[in-house]
């Protein structure tokens, strides 16, 4: 490249040169010199006609052979051309491997916008939620799945966990949807048939009521029968270690059993919780006094009423969620530690809370303690005679109540399980009011 500069501004000088011969030759020096440099602007300006005529006709006329810096300038306009060319027939081939490997996935794809607006979206999306192409390409998502719930994940910040809805045109269909962000405010909707897993769930679910019912009856007969040997005093005294040991057993058979039909009956029952008028401090009053009334506890159960505030709700719901955190936080406390319940409200809602200086939960089991039946420590949790169904107790009566449970725990320094309630679910309670004041 650089010869070809050379070799060009070699031959401008010699054009000049000639021009200035010339013009010592026959006189008028500078007319000739410009005659000389007009003659090769011309000339120059001809090679650029010739390389933008075939540059807008370049598929059907050869490139010019102008020589010298031209030929070359035309050799990397077709070098430059060739290797677009070759680049675009890979993303052309790129983009229908793509379409095909995303038409063959078993879940739906949707890209959207940052309006999530519908830009894309492959067969089994079209399918499972009823979209068509072209019409529906450009049209706002949450205008064609009109879920309130999928409106409120679709505006929401935590795409962590996937959403499961009905499908909008096959109601027999349950759909888990989930976002991913991804560039410049765009996002993937990933759609996935999950209706075999739901009802493999309903099964499941249903199975453990129906069995729970039915173990009832047995076990309070085997129960009546433990606590009249029991109380035979007749009854050989090699027999009352082990009739002990069997109604204590039959006493947590109980417990769990009953802790499964209020899992059931809490996941079975849809829509909200009722809207009874529930004075929660007074709740929290009785509870305090059953705690302090126990003979196994920790030396300090405290008791903060911040606020005077109720909830709106279901007693027994509550009471039952309340109950199992105070149960829990007693149960891993040590008898020298603390445990303290504290209710208060702001604006943005009310909260209960338990603290107690126990044991302390491991970071990577607290995403999952809310499982039914997940344990921390199996041999622990058998030993303190807990049936890992507490903690899922608390969370679907808090979900039904609008709220959500955090928990904040650090082992060997205690743990911090709180309860949030929303705005509308505060009951102002005049009467309690007045008392405290």
């Amino acid at each position: 490249m650089a010869a070809m500069w050379t070799f060009a501004l070699a031959r401008l000088a010699g054009i000049l040169l000639l021009g200035l011969c010339l013009g010592l030759i026959f006189g008028a020096l500078w007319l000739w010199v410009l005659g000389a440099a007009c003659l090769y602007l011309g000339w120059q300006l001809v090679n650029l006609y010739r390389l933008d005529r075939w540059l807008r006709l370049r598929s059907q006329i050869d490139p010019p052979d102008a020589g010298g810096i031209w030929s070359d300038i035309a050799a990397q306009i077709v070098r430059l051309h060739r290797r677009k060319q070759y680049h675009k027939q890979r993303l052309v081939q790129l983009y229908r491997e793509l379409r095909r490997s995303t038409a063959a996935l078993p879940d739906g794809v949707i890209i959207l916008s940052v309006q999530n607006d519908i830009a894309w979206f492959n067969r089994q999306a079209a399918r499972l939620l009823g979209l068509k192409r072209p019409i529906d390409v450009g049209l706002r998502i949450d205008n064609l799945i009109r879920s309130p719930e999928f409106v409120h994940y679709l505006h929401g910040e935590d795409f962590s966990l996937p959403l499961v809805i009905r499908s909008p045109v096959q109601v027999e269909l349950f759909l888990a949807l989930q976002l991913v962000p991804y560039g410049a405010g765009q996002s993937l909707l990933l759609v996935r048939d999950v209706t075999r897993q739901m009802r493999l769930e309903a099964m499941r679910k249903d199975f453990i009521a129906n069995a729970s019912h039915e173990l009832r009856t047995p076990l309070t007969v085997i129960t009546g029968y433990l606590d009249t040997l029991a109380g035979d005093s007749g009854l050989d005294p090699a027999w009352a270690g082990p009739i002990r040991d069997m109604r204590a057993q039959a006493q947590r058979m109980n417990a769990i059993i009953a802790d499964l039909l209020e899992l059931s009956r809490l996941e079975s029952t849809d829509g909200e919780a009722a809207r009874d008028q529930i004075d929660v401090p007074g709740m929290l009053e009785r509870l305090h006094r059953d705690a302090l009334a126990g003979s196994d506890r920790p030396r300090h159960v405290l008791l903060d009423l911040e606020s005077a505030y109720g909830l709106f709700g279901s007693a027994h719901e509550l009471e039952s969620a309340f109950t199992n955190l105070l149960v829990n936080g007693l149960k891993y406390t040590p008898n020298d530690g603390s445990v303290r319940m504290r209710w208060w409200a702001d604006e943005e809602g009310a909260y209960f809370s338990v603290i107690d200086s126990g044991i302390g939960i491991p970071a990577e089991h607290i995403p999952r303690l809310t499982e039914r039946f997940y344990r921390v420590d199996a041999g622990r949790s058998r030993g303190h005679g807990g049936s890992g169904l507490g903690l899922a107790i608390v969370k679907h009566a808090l979900q039904r109540h609008g709220g959500w449970l955090e928990v904040q725990s650090a082992e060997g320094k205690g743990s911090t399980f709180t309860c949030h309630f929303p705005p509308q679910r505060i009951w102002k309670s005049v009467l309690r009011s007045a008392a405290s004041a």
